[in-house]
C-alpha cells in the first residue's frame, strides 16, 4: 500500500525514476480499487452499460489517470528510455506488448540521464 501512496504523493510529478516494484504496485491496487468500485456501482445502480463504466468508476479513472501517466514516465526513465515511448500505447496491440514489455524491464544500473537509479538507493538506507 506504501508504494501506491508513494505515486499518488508524487502526483503529477514526471521527472526521475520509478523501480519496477512502485510501477506494479500502483497497478496492482489501483486494478483492485477499480474493480472493488466496478462492484459497488453495479450494487447500487450507478453502473452504466451503454458507457461500460460506473460513476464511482469513472470518478476513480479520472483522478488516477494524471499518476498513471506519471508513473509510466518514470518507470520508462529507469530503464533508460524517454517519456514519449508512453505514446506507444496508441499503436494497437503492438504498442501496448511493447510498453507492457518495457515496464517488465529491469532498471539500468547506476546513474542516468534522468536520475540515480532508486533501487539502488533504496538498498543503500
Amino acid at each position: 500500500m506504501n508504494w501506491y501512496l508513494e505515486v499518488l504523493k508524487k502526483y503529477a510529478v514526471f521527472e526521475g525514476r520509478s523501480r519496477r516494484k512502485e510501477y506494479w504496485m500502483f497497478i496492482l491496487f489501483t486494478t483492485l480499487i477499480s474493480l472493488f468500485l466496478a462492484f459497488f456501482d453495479g450494487m447500487i445502480g450507478l453502473f452504466s452499460e451503454e458507457m461500460g463504466i460506473g460513476v464511482l468508476g469513472g470518478i476513480y479513472t479520472l483522478l488516477v489517470l494524471l499518476p498513471s501517466l506519471a508513473v509510466t514516465v518514470r518507470r520508462l526513465h529507469d530503464i533508460g528510455r524517454s517519456g514519449w515511448w508512453v505514446l506507444m500505447a496508441f499503436i494497437p496491440l503492438v504498442g501496448v506488448l511493447v510498453l507492457f514489455v518495457f515496464m517488465l524491464l529491469d532498471s539500468k544500473p547506476g546513474e542516468n540521464q534522468y536520475g540515480n537509479n532508486p533501487k539502488q538507493e533504496a538498498l543503500a538506507s
